[in-house]
């Protein structure tokens, strides 16, 4: 039976891997992209496009009633499938706050086709069974691509190196005990020296917990108000700081997970300069919202690394812009509502993004000129795909066929009562918002559409 084709006619194509920013019709054929034609090319010039050579108007005719689906894209934004490398779906161990399958439901709804989830389930993702397990709920909800990624330390202890080279033949995308820091700096040399094997990152949640100590938020004059215990900024830097030495020491490919400081970004920045193999990544939640948010004590707005000062937030904002920083990531951390019920200083850390991080970046990048569409989808789509080694993130013909549509022009409200995830710890409830995925398409097959999941 001939594969099924869709065609995206009229639609902005961006795709920043190619360079392409065009209006025109994408055409996929089965699991792959077939090819791209621009609208109201001169035939002269269909050479330097993708595709065949037969652009008349008859034949594009022909082939639009050939199509098994067309999608009029007129108006709207269509780009490579949005990726987010950073997720916690909580299978195993905490079903009753995320699913694999309801986390992928949320993924598609926000326009993710890819996410990577981190270890810290229960069991961890330490082991090579571990890992397949991921692979296989994922293709049995079948709704987007879920790549893992493996324990650093068996346990997420600290202690011992977990079987790096086992979980990668099972496919562990990268190598993280995010939610800790590996504290020993002798153990995380010896995991960067033995990732450099497998050409896979390490990516290391910076926090010196003798520094962090018990604080629920940032350190500073708001929580000294609240009287709520503060989290220094400091715990971010002085792992960062012996980190990079490390990294330049084993040539490893070392990756920081949601940076949140200012002095994070300049350490960074500075390492890129000397050339060490160092990328970075940033969240919704860090370039929106600052620490006065938790000034009514909602758990909804306790998260690790915590909210930080206005001057933190201008410069992950300025080290997002200035390539410093290379991706945007939603750290979606479900939690039940019982939990996110308690005291401030006693609920869970983190809020969930991936229904509601596309409007929050749009928001925060896109509306007061920071970014252009171009820029922000870059960060969303190749960037990630290079980091974590994923053949995924552009839209050249015989890639894989993950697209997702934009229209830029939507206003909404965020509810989290429509969500697809199981849990509701959002802080974006209620925000009116602009920009919305209104088709999420994984390998040819759509799988939502602005009215509800496919």
């Amino acid at each position: 039976m001939a594969a099924a084709t869709i065609l995206i006619k009229n639609g902005r194509l961006i795709d920043p891997a190619q360079g392409i920013d065009r209006v025109g019709d994408l055409w996929l054929k089965g699991p792959e992209v077939e090819r791209f034609v621009e609208a109201g090319v001169d035939p002269a010039e269909k050479a330097m496009l993708l595709g065949p050579e037969d652009t008349d108007t008859d034949t594009r005719q022909a082939e639009s009633a050939q199509a098994d689906q067309t999608i009029d894209a007129t108006g709207l934004l269509v780009c490579p499938g949005l990726i987010d490398m950073h997720v916690h779906l909580r299978e195993p161990g905490h079903e009753e706050e995320e699913t694999i399958a309801s986390g992928s439901a949320a993924a598609v709804a926000g326009g993710f086709t890819s996410v990577a989830t981190m270890p810290n389930t229960h069991p961890p993702l330490d082991n090579e069974a571990a890992v397949e397990f991921i692979y296989r709920q994922a293709a049995r909800c079948g709704r987007c691509n879920v790549y893992p990624i493996g324990c650093i330390t068996k346990r997420r202890e600290g202690k011992e190196l977990a079987e790096m080279g086992q979980m990668v033949r099972a496919g562990a995308v990268a190598f993280s005990d995010d939610g800790d820091g590996v504290a020993d700096a002798g153990v995380c040399q010896r995991a960067m020296q033995y990732s450099t094997m497998f050409d896979r990152p390490i990516i290391q949640h910076c926090q010196d917990n003798d520094l962090a100590g018990d604080g629920v938020m940032n350190s500073g004059p708001t929580a000294l108000r609240l009287g709520l215990p503060g989290m220094s900024a400091m715990a971010e830097v002085i792992m960062l700081q012996r980190d990079l030495v490390l990294a330049q020491a084993t040539g490893a490919r070392y990756h920081v997970a949601h940076v949140s400081t200012a002095g994070a970004v300049e350490l960074i920045r500075q390492a890129k300069a000397q050339g060490i193999r160092v990328t970075a990544e940033v969240t919704a939640h860090h370039l929106a919202l600052t620490e006065d948010a938790c000034g009514n004590y909602d758990p909804n707005y306790k998260m690790s690394p915590p909210l930080r000062s206005q001057a933190d937030v201008d410069a992950c904002l300025q080290g997002l812009c200035d390539g410093t920083i290379d991706c945007l990531v939603t750290d979606h951390a479900p939690h039940s509502t019982e939990e996110k019920e308690l005291e401030f200083l006693y609920a869970p850390f983190g809020v969930i993004g991936l229904e509601s991080a596309l409007p929050v970046y749009i928001q925060a990048l896109v509306e007061p000129g920071l970014m252009d569409w171009p820029d922000l989808i870059r960060r969303m789509t190749i960037h990630p795909a290079r980091i974590l080694g994923l053949a995924k993130g552009a839209l050249a013909p015989g890639a894989d066929a993950d697209v997702t549509i934009i229209d830029p022009d939507l206003n909404w409200t965020i509810d989290v009562e429509r969500f697809k995830s199981r849990s509701r710890n959002c802080p974006y409830h209620g925000w009116e918002v602009r920009g919305r995925a209104v088709v999420t398409i994984v390998g040819g097959v759509v799988k939502h559409t602005a009215g509800g999941a496919a």
